[in-house]
């Protein structure tokens, strides 16, 4: 292990002075390789640092055999002393990710016993699986005891116990480990095997909001914000409701209620509309009975009932029955039916005039078409 790992000495560390050892062509830039470095490589679910090499471009740290590559788009000759420095805002967001996820997985596997089984760190989220589900207001509590946690802003604790210390701690893995094992320990919280690079105290994760939990392959996925991240979560929150606020006129705590009330009038106004349309069908039934093919308008008419209507005046009419849908600036759906008819040739004449598409049944079909009333009206009469 040719490369000095600054990042684990202090994890606050963000510039460095260092000596190129070795640059290496490959296929997407260049791999240099330091005598130190501030750049924490990608590894336990923890992105790769980024930043600036002499004011060259670090794209990605990786460890490969033990020693740490940096890629950038240009060559530095070895042997040259270079300034790294990384982007610490992106650094300190992805250490109060995992230190938050950390906190989460330590309560779960204390309350459940569950394993963390997965964990990845994206742009936007993290995402954390375990092996068992976690009901939704225990949750709650675990997202709340996390955040007392952080107030109470504990130091962490990093050690490499020996093999006979390590057989006595216990300490969460996804494996079995050998050799130099690193142990991050939130007091009186968690602990757990990683090789990640994390905040110093629990105060400078800020804050831990769990936005869902959804079931998955046994266990369950849990959605996580830290740090910004989660405040600015919190704010599209705030804002979201600010503007449901305004536009029904309610206070911002009264939200929720105010639209249960106006979901329920809407049902209610739903189920009346509902029922004048029935009647609508129903009349439209009785006076086209016995009076053969018929050509049918409706702008408003619910899909269901557009169906419907076609339905019974087919059953009634004694002909073809035709409904369209809709009006001439945003086209038309149509269902056209025929008791014991087959109307297949007759609607892909239909939709090759009208512009249309659509199929079903031989005897009851539906699509849509990109033609105005007239032209309708036109071919139905020719």
């Amino acid at each position: 292990m040719r490369t000095e790992r600054l990042f684990y000495k202090d994890s606050h560390q963000t510039t460095c002075q260092a000596k190129v050892l070795a640059c290496r062509e490959v296929k997407k830039g260049y791999e240099i390789l330091l005598d130190q470095t501030v750049f924490y490589p990608e590894g336990g679910g923890q992105p790769c640092d980024i930043g600036t090499m002499n004011r060259v471009e670090v794209m990605d740290v990786q460890e490969k055999d033990g020693e740490i590559w940096h890629r950038t788009r240009e060559a530095i000759q070895e042997g040259t002393e270079v300034t790294c420095r990384i982007d610490w805002e992106r650094r300190f967001d992805l250490m109060q990710q995992h230190s938050g996820e950390h906190l989460i997985s330590g309560l779960i596997h204390e309350k459940y016993g569950y394993n963390n089984v997965g964990f990845h760190m994206g742009s936007e989220t993290i995402t954390l699986d375990v092996d068992g589900e976690v009901p939704e207001e225990v949750l709650k509590e675990i997202e709340a005891k996390a955040n007392q946690y952080v107030w109470e802003n504990h130091p962490i604790e990093i050690t490499h116990p020996s093999e006979e210390e390590l057989k006595t701690l216990p300490y969460r893995s996804k494996k079995e480990l050998t050799g130099d094992v690193r142990i991050v320990t939130w007091p009186g919280m968690d602990i757990c095997a990683c090789c990640g690079v994390h905040v110093d105290f629990s105060g400078e994760i800020g804050q831990i909001t769990l936005v869902s939990a959804q079931k998955f392959k046994g266990g369950m996925r849990i959605e996580m914000l830290c740090g910004r991240r989660a405040l600015e979560y919190t704010d599209q929150l705030k804002e979201q409701n600010r503007r449901i606020s305004q536009l029904l006129s309610a206070k911002w705590n009264d939200t929720a209620d105010t639209v249960e009330k106006l979901q329920k009038e809407y049902q209610q106004l739903k189920f009346r509309m509902v029922g004048m349309e029935l009647k609508k069908i129903e009349t439209i039934a009785a006076q086209t009975a016995g009076c053969g093919d018929q050509l049918l308008f409706e702008e408003d008419m619910s899909p269901d009932s557009v169906r419907k209507l076609a339905s019974d005046v087919m059953e009634s009419c004694g002909g073809r029955c035709a409904v369209f849908n809709g009006n001439d600036e945003n086209g038309y759906r149509y269902i056209i039916g025929e008791k014991d008819g087959d109307l297949r040739e007759f609607v892909k004449e239909m939709n090759r005039k009208l512009q249309g598409r659509g199929g079903g049944k031989p005897f009851f079909v539906q699509g849509s078409v990109q033609a105005s009333r007239k032209e309708i009206e036109t071919f139905f009469a020719s």
